[in-house]
């Protein structure tokens, strides 16, 4: 019995997630680090002195910080459709790659949540029937991620057919 993908010349074609996402997660890392760096310059500067207000800056520090490792981590998100599996790579240091096959799909559901609404976007999750294979592609925008369910759906149907 032969198992994978048969006839690719190459590998797999892999899909980056779209900018929206990472516009999102930046959007919050200010919106979060700059109301920490007022409150923190304000309580120390009232209660300690105002030499210690600049203690805010480290907040300033953590914006940037966390500017370029979100950037990082958005470009490490990707996902390949092959003939028998779908592929999910994720992961700067410790990289991760999920295969889940389309027989083993359970449900595939479209989620979009307020915030991500804002932003034009959705996820797509996975579920089958072992829970530490579930797999999610976060980010994606609305008429993607549907098109994405419907195929992995259609997919998944076919190849559990037989079984």
């Amino acid at each position: 019995m032969e198992t994978g993908t048969m006839g690719e010349t190459g590998g797999p074609a892999w899909v980056g997630l779209p900018g929206g996402l990472l516009t999102l997660r930046r959007t919050l890392l200010v919106m979060w680090t700059v109301l920490l760096a007022v409150v923190t310059s304000v309580v120390t500067g009232l209660t300690l002195g105002p030499v210690w207000a600049a203690l805010g800056v480290f907040w300033l520090l953590v914006l940037v910080w966390g500017w370029v490792l979100l950037g990082r981590n958005w470009r490490s998100w990707r996902y390949a459709e092959r003939a028998d599996d779908l592929l999910i790579s994720r992961g700067v240091l410790w990289r991760e790659e999920t295969v889940v096959p389309y027989g083993r799909m359970q449900l595939v559901e479209v989620t979009s949540g307020p915030l991500e609404r804002r932003f034009g976007l959705a996820s797509v999750q996975l579920h089958t029937a072992a829970a530490a294979s579930d797999a999610k592609i976060p980010g994606l925008v609305p008429a993607e991620a549907e098109r994405l369910r419907d195929r992995l759906t259609a997919l998944g149907e076919a190849r559990s057919a037989g079984l």
